[in-house]
């Protein structure tokens, strides 16, 4: 077999995975069935050595769970992508077809465009070819590798738990788990011109709430007071006039020290002794806008409103949907009283419509600096720091049989490639992904025996 070079491999497959439009949907009737299978055998025909060398588990409806024996099973790793994607807005506005997977010139070089290059096929590319390339060189691993590729992430689905269960079953506990999450991120703090070689080492947890009032109703000619539309108006007002208490955690402090030899002079003294000026942190991090403040809290969003449906009826039930992320050191249980609290009306009803906690924080030792020093070879430019993730990823479920569960995706973004996650416009420069390529295969190159 004739190994193709790797831009040819790496830029070929992504544009393949693009392609197929793999949307994933909490209603599993609306899931295109037949586009998770041609994901599936496509991935199947640009990395056969993979496919044919390594044991490959089915899990959920169209994850994968793949096996390589390493020459010690005494500390695994899994690494980890999903499948999936969100939807295409077709009212957005892009600039090329969303799932042509096409190679245009864009502000960080020709780059890939098309939903899911930067989440998360471009991950998923990215191991598959370092993989492939690593067993065409005869290489074998100091350890055992595990890639688990979910199917449902982006809808909080389940595959990611059956493969933490058939882990488990195997008495698999891992030495190190990697997921998407962290960049090389560009202009990620103003002042600051190196790029952040960001390691999520915990992330929020994810809740949503619903507040509901209810009442007669009626004909909009003849209007009560206070009625369920007010009601639901007042308790959201409520709500973002209570915000959570703020305060860094270790993990955004140590962030903070690690770019002081980078920020301006006059910022420098502070930030370098982030761990001991926490609060004065916390207060300069409330004060640089969402973003920063969203480091520090607890935050709450109001994404769903819903009432009446049509413009003369009164609302006799008026809803407002909660989107919540709980920051590290909160609990869902101090959340949902927080917002009790908050909205002050007993005729709100309060439900609870989906519970995530935070992620405990991983150690920054022996896995952690493993990360680092593959950020220092492949991106000598990036400074390599902890955060806190905001969003969530599989590999939450991934702590409940390793205490190492990191988030970074060695690519390259803008600021701009990284707004156009979950919006329009997502790409991928080709030079980031195969550089992405090489820090994957470095870091399966270094794993300790």
């Amino acid at each position: 077999m004739t190994a193709l070079p790797t831009e040819t491999r790496a830029v070929g497959a992504l544009q393949a995975l693009v392609r197929i439009p793999t949307v994933s949907d909490r209603d599993h009737a609306r899931v295109d069935a037949d586009a998770f299978e041609r994901l599936l055998a496509e991935l199947a025909r640009q990395f056969p050595l993979l496919h044919e060398r390594l044991e490959v588990i089915r899990v959920g409806t169209h994850g994968l769970l793949a096996h390589w024996a390493g020459a010690s099973t005494e500390r695994p790793v899994v690494l980890m992508a999903h499948l999936d994607v969100v939807p295409v807005d077709p009212d957005a506005p892009w600039q090329h077809e969303p799932f042509g997977g096409e190679v245009h010139d864009s502000p960080v070089g020709p780059a890939i465009w098309g939903r899911g290059t930067l989440d998360d096929k471009g991950c998923v590319v990215g191991i598959c070819t370092a993989v492939e390339q690593l067993l065409e060189a005869g290489h074998v691993p100091a350890q055992d590798v595990w890639l688990s590729f979910g199917c449902d992430e982006e809808v909080s689905g389940t595959a990611a738990i059956e493969a933490v269960g058939v882990l488990r079953e195997r008495g698999v506990t891992p030495w190190l788990v990697l997921d998407e999450g962290g960049a090389i991120a560009g202009g990620a703090f103003p002042g600051v011109k190196a790029p952040l070689g960001v390691i999520g080492v915990t992330e929020k947890g994810t809740t949503s709430l619903e507040l509901v009032a209810e009442g007669r109703g009626g004909h909009a000619s003849t209007p009560a007071p206070n009625g369920p539309t007010a009601r639901i108006a007042r308790a959201i007002l409520r709500v973002e006039k209570s915000p959570f208490p703020a305060s860094a955690p270790a993990p955004t402090l140590e962030l903070m020290r690690r770019l002081a030899p980078h920020v301006p002079l006059p910022l420098r003294p502070l930030l370098s002794r982030a761990d001991r000026m926490a609060p004065v942190v916390t207060r300069a991090l409330l004060a640089a806008g969402p973003e920063a403040a969203a480091m520090t809290r607890t935050t709450v969003a109001t994404t769903t409103l819903s009432g009446s449906p049509a413009l003369n009826v009164i609302a006799s039930t008026a809803r407002a949907g909660l989107n919540i992320r709980v920051m590290v050191g909160d609990t869902v249980a101090g959340v949902v009283e927080h917002v009790r609290k908050a909205v002050a009306d007993d005729s709100i009803r309060i439900e609870l419509v989906e519970s995530g906690e935070p992620s405990p924080v991983s150690p920054m030792d022996e896995p952690f600096e493993l990360l680092e020093d593959c950020i220092g070879a492949v991106f000598p430019d990036a400074v390599a720091t902890p955060y806190v993730m905001m969003a969530a990823t599989d590999s939450r479920h991934f702590t409940a049989i390793s205490q190492h569960v990191y988030r970074f995706a060695p690519f390259r973004m803008t600021k701009a490639q990284r707004e156009a996650i979950h919006s329009y416009d997502e790409h991928l420069g080709v030079a980031d992904l195969l550089d992405g390529v090489r820090w994957y295969a470095l870091l399966i190159e270094r794993l300790p025996s």
